[in-house]
């Protein structure tokens, strides 16, 4: 018999979040049928008086996205070193002594999605994008990639902050303009961190025996370049394969249990997906 636990995801915007789909259909699976999965809207000068007003041992974890993975870093009592790595806290598990312990599990996350997929090493990558999911990109990559990362950036800052990341992570990083981004296609891994649109007029030029793609984009889905990818014959990894093994991870620190159901986990969120 469990306790009855809360948890839930933040951040702003987050109507659109489909994490509650996601840890709702592990606790149906895990038969934690008492424990509850919410969604608040919070910004970053809410964020602490959600934590003050709202957190008390009832709570289990938080799921947290834009704009509030760094933000959070200072309500902490502690963070791991993957989250260290990169400055950026995804999962927060409300310990039984009152505790708040924070992690990043968007790093082995994407690790699992390539690896389901039979990409455990590679010699070389490619990164479109230069934002806070691009630096978790080169985190995973550290893990996997033997050779050299090629960012495609918009700006000289850009360039500069990714190449930094690289000396932080311990990966070679080498940086180039946004308009040479087909040159990426050139890498047997890509992955494109970008929002939604910005990767559409690279479609065309998609390879005839395309690599791997990794797009973290999940709706809408596919997107023009994911299509394109797919129908060159190359292996796309999607943002919903990205969702679901990160969520896994969150649903094992916050219940305990392990295995999570992925199975089930992933079936939800294409169930959901479906319907948008």
């Amino acid at each position: 018999m469990s306790t009855a636990k809360r948890a839930a995801v933040l951040g702003s915007p987050i109507a659109h979040s489909l994490s509650p789909v996601l840890h709702r259909a592990a606790y149906a699976e895990l038969g934690l049928t008492d424990w509850t999965y919410g969604r608040f809207e919070v910004d970053e000068a809410g964020l602490p008086g959600f934590f003050e007003s709202e957190l008390d041992a009832s709570w289990a974890g938080l799921s947290l996205t834009m704009p509030l993975k760094r933000a959070v870093i200072p309500l902490l009592d502690e963070i791991s070193e993957t989250a260290r790595s990169v400055e950026a806290v995804n999962t927060v598990v409300l310990t039984d002594d009152g505790r708040r312990v924070g992690d990043n599990t968007d790093i082995p996350g994407m690790v699992a999605a390539l690896r389901e997929r039979g990409v455990d090493k590679v010699e070389a990558a490619a990164v479109l994008g230069a934002g806070a999911t691009a630096s978790s990109a080169l985190a995973a990559l550290a893990r996997i990639c033997t050779g050299p990362v090629t960012a495609f950036v918009r700006s000289e800052a850009r360039a500069e902050e990714m190449r930094g990341w690289g000396v932080r992570l311990g990966v070679e990083v080498h940086t180039a303009h946004w308009e040479e981004a087909v040159h990426a296609f050139d890498a047997p891994l890509v992955i494109a961190t970008t929002p939604a649109g910005s990767t559409d007029t690279l479609a065309p030029y998609v390879p005839e025996r395309p690599g791997t793609l990794f797009d973290v984009l999940y709706d809408p889905w596919p997107t023009p370049l994911a299509s394109a990818w797919a129908e060159g014959g190359g292996q796309v990894v999607g943002g919903l394969d990205l969702l679901v093994h990160q969520a896994v991870l969150q649903v094992e620190q916050m219940t305990g249990r392990s295995p999570a159901p992925l199975d089930a986990m992933r079936a939800a969120g294409e169930a959901a997906l479906a319907t948008r």
